[in-house]
Order: C-alpha cells, then sequence, then structure tokens
C-alpha cells in the first residue's frame, strides 16, 4: 500500500559542513518541492553541526546532507538521540559507506569485485604501479579524487590529498567504461553510463550549473549494454549494497573494465538529487518519478531496522 504522506510534519535536512554543501543545498531544494506537490508539511532546516534547530513536532527528518555530517553517521546519531526518525541508512552503514577504505576491505571480505588497492599513512608514498587514482577516504562527489598516470603527476597530486586527512586509498588506474547503479531496496535501478567531455567525472562536471564554463559529462540511460552485461551490472550493484548491510537506497558506481568484469568503486548513500544527479534520472527511466522516489525512500526508511 502507498504511504499517503498528506501532512505529514517533514523537515529536510540539507547544507551541513563539508565540500558538498551546496550541492547538498540544491538536492533540498528539489526534495522539499517533491514533499510539498504529496501534501506534506515540509520545513527546509540549512544544517551547519549538530545544534540544527528541529520544529517541535516534526515526524520525520528527511536527509539529503551529502558528505561530512550526513553522511557519515553523524546526523543519524544526532536524530536517534532526539528520538526524530529519519531517512536513509542507520548510524552503522553510513559510517561503514563513507569510508573507501573500510568499503574496500569489507567488498573484498563479502567477494564483491573491486580495484586492487593499497592504504598509505602519513606522507607515504604508494607502490603500487603507475598508473593508479589517489583517493581522500572520506570525501563525496570526486572532492580528493587524483588521477596519476605520470610520475610528474605524483608529487602535486599527493600534496593535495595529503590535505584531507593523514590516510590515502590508492587505487589501481583500469581503463573501462563509468557506471552507476541506483538501488533502492531490492530495486536495481537501469544502468547509467558516465562519459565526461573532458578530464573525468569530476566536481565541476558533474554539477555544471555550479560552474557554467566545465565541460560537463554525457549520460546514457540506460547505457548501451547488452542484456548480459546489464545484468551482471545490477547484479553486482545489488551485492554491493548489501555487502555493506545497506537496507534504504544507495548508487554504486562501478567500472566495467574493458575485459569486461564490472568493478565496484564506492558506495553512496546519500547520492544527489539535483537536476543533474544520477539517481533520479536513473528512477525516471525506471518509470519512478522524483516525487515518487523521495516517497518510495521515506517508505524504506521506516521500516529499515534502527541502529543498535
Amino acid at each position: 500500500m502507498t504511504l499517503n504522506l498528506a501532512n505529514w510534519k517533514i523537515a529536510v535536512l540539507m547544507g551541513g559542513p563539508g565540500s558538498e554543501r551546496l550541492v547538498s543545498l540544491k538536492s533540498g531544494e528539489g526534495v522539499v518541492g517533491a514533499l510539498e506537490s504529496l501534501g506534506a508539511l515540509v520545513t527546509p532546516v540549512v544544517v551547519d553541526d549538530a545544534g540544527f534547530a528541529l520544529p517541535p513536532d516534526t515526524q520525520l527528518a528527511f536527509n539529503v546532507i551529502h558528505g561530512t555530517f550526513g553522511e557519515d553517521g553523524q546526523v543519524q546519531r544526532e536524530c536517534e538521540r532526539r528520538g526524530v526518525p529519519y531517512t536513509g541508512e542507520g548510524v552503522a552503514g553510513s559510517e561503514l559507506a563513507i569510508d573507501k577504505i573500510a568499503t574496500k576491505k569489507r567488498l573484498i571480505e563479502r567477494g564483491v569485485p573491486t580495484a586492487k588497492f593499497e592504504i598509505i599513512h602519513g606522507g607515504a608514498r604508494p607502490t603500487l604501479a603507475l598508473p593508479f587514482v589517489i583517493k581522500a577516504p572520506k570525501e563525496g562527489s570526486s572532492v580528493g579524487v587524483y588521477i596519476v598516470k605520470t610520475a610528474a603527476e605524483l608529487e602535486p597530486s599527493l600534496a593535495e590529498a595529503w590535505k584531507f586527512g593523514s590516510e590515502l586509498l590508492v587505487e589501481q588506474f583500469i581503463a573501462g567504461r563509468e557506471l552507476t547503479v541506483g538501488v533502492v531496496g531490492d530495486l536495481a535501478l537501469p544502468v547509467i553510463e558516465i562519459v565526461a567531455k573532458t578530464d573525468f567525472y569530476n566536481f565541476a562536471n558533474k554539477y555544471t550549473w555550479l560552474d557554467p564554463t566545465a565541460a560537463g559529462a554525457d549520460h546514457f540511460c540506460p547505457a548501451h549494454l547488452s542484456p548480459e552485461i546489464t545484468a551482471r551490472v545490477q547484479a553486482v550493484g545489488i551485492s554491493a549494497h548489501r555487502a555493506l548491510g545497506l537496507e534504504v537506497y544507495s548508487r554504486v558506481d562501478i567500472l566495467l573494465a574493458d575485459t569486461g568484469e564490472p568493478l565496484v568503486l564506492e558506495v553512496n548513500t546519500i547520492p544527489g538529487m539535483t537536476p543533474s544527479s544520477l539517481l533520479p534520472e536513473a528512477a525516471q527511466a525506471a518509470g519512478i518519478s522524483y516525487a515518487e522516489l523521495c516517497r518510495r525512500i521515506i517508505e524504506l526508511s521506516t521500516t529499515r531496522k534502527q541502529s543498535p
């Protein structure tokens, strides 16, 4: 039975202190409009830290804070402390999925295919052979990601990456096609292929509404893949979602190697909901409107097991 949200008092949490704040604010605008179209009584709440204020009669917090504070278990823990139900994954799933290193380890434990990697600390140099990708382990939207193909690129890339912390993920660079799979409950949405027009699918190319000078990227949804490869990629997306113990929704980024093997790059538990975001695009291709996607997220969140 479809959940009727008429007169539900919902606070949409957006913003946050991290590098994806502006993206989150844009996602929040979309969610506010969608929930209002479903008859909910919506209060936008711009969050800076744990001191955010909620209307006293809030029935649900719809969380669209990407990255720091919103996607890492902190806002989830704060909502639980206040006794306010919230959307998305619980504390444990959020803490695990935001951490690219912990995610890698779990994927390997559960037999989910992923690229070879190493972890470096405190100014160490990678031992993987070039080319490789250096990643800050707890950033999103490709913030803190550096593709290193030549020795000359190594030092400047490391210098920038170390600004994000004392631990870095170094991942083998594999040529292939960049894909993403949205997962809503037990449903894998149509696969999207992303083709950046220049460089790679970095922050600027993802959000051209923030930087009109960026070249952007083309999205192909559904991706031009054989039915067999499509099914395999979707199955890997579901496997990654389940390996991390996720129950509500996520977007799984996958590289389809030239060998034909899908390799999981990372799993996003608060994926973008902006006009250019991939999850709403995939949902639309599956016949699920933006507003209906928001409703489904709420339905799944209200049946999610509470964090321990």
